[in-house]
């Protein structure tokens, strides 16, 4: 096994830093949890986050989160972990970096795949229901895939559940109705979509429904950059330069710094 230790991680999340400082706090324990000896996660947050149900409000974190990338390579981070399951940005950064780039979305689909044939997605409001799809389709996996639905569920009710036992059952049977109509389409594999739902979900293990398991998307995504990073350390590459991630000219990341 490659030696990692001593290295660090920058785990973007898009939500406030002190806002939503709870919710921070316990996807670092999280992180904290799962990590491999001698490598820390750094759980980083935005602001503004990440607050409007819309694709503009989706760019304006893109072009947070991709400066927040070329931060974490000047400073010394070893690996970039995007938090945000929809991953905006996540081909601008790959493009623009050295660097190993995580998407917590791409991850957990790619996981889902050695778990079960086809799977499913279970999403934290309906809007983003055309999104995953065109996301899932994006990634080449559209043929493997039942499809998503959706809990209507606003951030102060997630929040209580994390706390509040009766909240938790009341969330989790609402996920449970979700999941069913996929599992009866033959989903073979479930994935909460949102660091929200997955870090909810954490506390159950195995958390399995009607013989489908639920994928620990936190976890995931921690391994898969671990796994970027043995990879680099064994083979010296980090991402292909052919075509898709074209690395960007120095000029190139010097415009959009100064824009």
């Amino acid at each position: 096994m490659a030696d990692v230790r001593g290295k660090r991680i920058w785990y973007q999340s898009f939500v406030h830093p002190v806002g939503q400082a709870p919710y921070i706090e316990r996807l670092q324990a999280l992180l904290d949890r799962v990590a491999a000896i001698g490598v820390s996660f750094e759980v980083h947050g935005l602001d503004p986050p990440d607050h409007s149900f819309h694709p503009l409000t989706e760019f304006r974190c893109a072009n947070q989160v991709i400066r927040n990338a070329l931060e974490a390579e000047r400073s010394g981070y070893d690996a970039f972990v995007l938090g945000h399951f929809q991953e905006p940005g996540l081909l601008e950064i790959r493009g623009c970096v050295d660097i190993p780039v995580v998407g917590l979305g791409e991850a957990n689909l790619l996981a889902a795949l050695s778990l079960g044939h086809r799977f499913a997605l279970v999403t934290i409001d309906p809007i983003f229901i055309p999104w995953h799809d065109r996301q899932v389709r994006n990634h080449g996996l559209a043929e493997r895939y039942v499809g998503t639905t959706a809990l209507k569920m606003n951030l102060p009710s997630f929040m209580q559940a994390f706390t509040d036992e009766i909240a938790y059952v009341r969330v989790r049977d609402q996920f449970v109705v979700q999941v069913r109509p996929l599992i009866a389409a033959g989903a073979e594999v479930i994935i909460p979509a949102g660091g929200l739902p997955m870090l909810l979900f954490a506390r159950e293990c195995p958390f399995v429904i009607d013989g489908s398991p639920i994928v620990n998307g936190i976890a995931v995504v921690a391994k898969a950059a671990e796994m970027a990073l043995e990879l680099k350390t064994i083979t010296k590459v980090v991402v292909s330069r052919r075509s898709t991630y074209a690395k960007a000219a120095p000029e190139a990341v010097r415009e959009f710094l100064a824009h």
